[in-house]
């Protein structure tokens, strides 16, 4: 064999060594798309964040944190995606109970997905019509003698919290679900067997087990509704008391024409964000800190 051939399986033979080989570069198209679509844009608009029209470095920061008609959009949001989040974990977790107990969960499944296939705009012009002051349900409590007057669903606070709470909730049922599904059934039939009733069951079996999931479907449920934006001007009124965060970094972008200060408040909310992040992913260790391996062997 020439020596050319030898050192190039020299250097190859080194290079695996150090787990790069060619499986492990299947991964550089992935990581160049990531790098140019995620971590390109966000370095970028996390430099422009602090290059402002006026004032110094923090110039966009200083603005948004003194102006309460801006930093109060952050308390806006969160009381949105909080009891949007929290509401549809705790309706999903039951269902997905009962749904991993029946023979043939597909169409219940379906049916409860299937506003993930409408869209949010789909979503909120029949909201509109049904819960609007001449929709339906208004119309309804009018005839039964409920209302005085029609019934403003929509155009307000609860216009958005229903459309986060329909779009989302399929969301974080079929995470919850996945998670549910993977615990094995004799840990359940075993503590049965020993005396435990259905509570006991959930809260010294299931829960421990399911805290990791439960956690991460908070976190991306949660950060899907903190990112509202089309709910919360198609239902909501973004110049009032639905103006969330989102819609003030469009209007500084978009309608001002200011992009730092936009970059800015999009940092802002990913701030705000990561920590919430760090605070759920504290409190679940307090629950369980072994493995979450309860999956069917």
């Amino acid at each position: 064999m020439s020596a050319p051939a030898i050192a190039q399986i020299g250097f190859r033979q080194r290079l695996a060594a150090r787990g790069v080989d060619g499986v492990t570069l299947l991964i550089l198209p992935a990581l160049l798309l990531l790098l140019a679509v995620f971590v390109y844009p966000f370095l970028y608009g996390l430099w422009l964040s602090f290059a402002p029209k006026d004032g110094g470095v923090f110039g966009n920061y200083a603005a948004f944190f003194s102006d309460p008609y801006q930093y109060s959009t952050i308390w806006t949001t969160l009381a949105l995606a909080l009891p949007v989040t929290i509401i549809s974990l705790v309706v999903a977790v039951p269902i997905a109970m009962r749904v991993r107990l029946m023979r043939n969960p597909r169409l219940l499944t379906t049916i409860l997905v299937l506003p993930v296939t409408l869209g949010t705009v789909l979503v909120a012009q029949g909201l509109l019509n049904y819960l609007g002051p001449q929709g339906w349900f208004s119309r309804v409590l009018m005839l039964l003698h409920l209302s005085n007057g029609p019934v403003r669903l929509t155009h307000n606070y609860w216009g958005v919290f229903a459309s986060l709470l329909i779009t989302g909730f399929p969301f974080t049922f079929l995470l919850t679900l996945s998670y549910i599904t993977g615990i094995d059934p004799a840990l359940e039939q075993a503590a049965a067997t020993h005396g435990a009733n259905a509570w006991q069951r959930f809260r010294h079996i299931f829960l421990p087990l399911l805290v990791q999931g439960l956690a991460v479907s908070f976190l991306l449920s949660f950060v899907q509704s903190f990112a509202v934006f089309p709910s919360a001007v198609l239902l909501g009124a973004p110049a009032g008391p639905t103006r969330v965060i989102s819609v003030a970094a469009y209007q500084a972008a978009f309608e001002k024409y200011d992009y730092s200060m936009g970059s800015a408040i999009a940092m802002i909310m990913a701030a705000v964000q990561l920590v919430v992040v760090v605070v759920v992913l504290g409190v679940r260790t307090l629950f369980y800190r072994g493995s979450t391996a309860g999956g069917k062997g």
